[in-house]
């Protein structure tokens, strides 16, 4: 085991464009799962693919253990990865793929036999040790992938989005046995995923990335409770955060014909303010009072159920989304007032995107809300 350490890591492959990472400063601890994350394009597998050696780094380190490995070959970090397609060897059997990294290295016969032996109960391979990867399933072979990584007992797991390969129901099952079976072998890992339900249900802490930039690195519940800027909080949460652009009277936002005062915020020098509220902190108006919206999307999941719609008298950057009781749910077409939780709601800075009501780490990047207008783009 060991630790991993990005010291102001760039990677650059066109001079004066901008970097794909950019001085890239992050800690990650002896034997802690961390998630990088973030929308496509946004650096994260070259990230990690600098940490493998697969990528040159063209300023800063890394260090890995503490020793500077940004100029040491791959096969000499003491790496493992696992791939999004498994990478498997098609003719040879599993116990063969999963030793086969062992045998170049001039191990013994026994030795990876054992070892071989040791992975598979772990992974509950040992009914398959015979059989060739055409005769697995996916979530079989991502684990033949998994004990290839095991057999190696390396200082560093790196995982670059390993379950976007399955359907989605074997990719919950297969992501809680990774989470698990990380923390019982107590190796540090590096996964890389777009999906941020995986992010935030596997990872001791998440980074979010965007555009070769760290935007903030934090466990899953502070990342949710207080993103730093409003990029964060758009992007983290699901369904998204509602973000809405409210001027400011009295030291108190205006929500619709709503005044709203925000506990522990001091909005003194701010016309207008980003308030971010996210689906489960609004409810439903009984009395007339609120947000006036009609409801465009029911999405009825059972207990809970999402409505959408497009609320009147403010600007917002995407539809917004109520969480709702699930047995009678408001219908499509009807008028409805909300009504946001003054405790839960977000407020950030219409210029810098910088968190208002809260600590912002130190470093923290600007946001812009084009940033936000963007990501909603793309989920459309």
């Amino acid at each position: 085991m060991a630790s991993v350490t990005y010291d102001q890591a760039s990677r650059i492959y066109t001079a004066g464009a901008r970097p794909a990472i950019n001085q890239l400063h992050l800690e990650v601890r002896d034997g802690e799962f961390l998630v990088l994350v973030g929308p496509s394009g946004c650096g994260k597998s070259t990230a990690l693919r600098m940490l493998a050696g697969l990528e040159e780094v063209n300023e800063g380190r890394i260090l890995i253990g503490g020793e500077d490995v940004s100029h040491v070959s791959p096969k000499d970090r003491d790496i493992a990865m696992v791939f999004q397609n498994y990478a498997l060897y098609p003719h040879m059997s599993v116990a063969e793929n999963m030793g086969f990294a062992l045998k170049i290295a001039g191990v013994s016969k026994e030795e990876r036999a054992e070892r071989v032996g040791e992975a598979a109960k772990i992974l509950d391979l040992e009914a398959y040790l015979e059989r060739k990867p055409k005769a697995l399933s996916g979530g079989q072979r991502q684990r033949v992938a998994m004990g290839r990584a095991i057999v190696r007992d390396p200082k560093v797991f790196l995982m670059d989005e390993p379950l976007s390969n399955l359907d989605a129901k074997l990719r919950v099952q297969t992501r809680t046995q990774i989470a698990a079976l990380t923390r019982e072998l107590k190796t540090t890992t590096v996964y890389v995923t777009h999906d941020q339900v995986e992010a935030m249900t596997m990872g001791d802490r998440v980074c979010v990335l965007k555009d070769g930039v760290l935007q903030q690195v934090d466990s899953p519940r502070n990342l949710y409770d207080n993103p730093a800027n409003v990029f964060v909080a758009g992007f983290i949460g699901s369904p998204a955060m509602s973000l809405f652009k409210v001027p400011v009277e009295d030291g108190r936002v205006l929500l619709g014909n709503d005044l709203l005062r925000v506990p522990d915020v001091d909005l003194s020098g701010h016309s207008e303010v980003v308030l971010g509220v996210r689906p489960e902190d609004m409810a439903l108006g009984t009395d007339g009072t609120g947000l006036p919206m009609v409801v465009d999307v029911v999405e009825e999941l059972g207990a809970d159920a999402y409505i959408y719609g497009n609320p009147e008298g403010v600007q917002t950057f995407q539809p917004l989304i109520v969480r709702v009781e699930g047995r009678r749910p408001p219908a499509k077409g009807e008028e409805i007032h909300i009504q946001p939780s003054p405790d839960f709601v977000h407020l950030f800075d219409v210029n810098t995107g910088l968190r208002l009501n809260g600590e912002v780490p130190e470093g923290t990047p600007e946001a812009k809300l084009s940033d936000v207008e963007a990501l909603a783009d793309a989920e459309e």
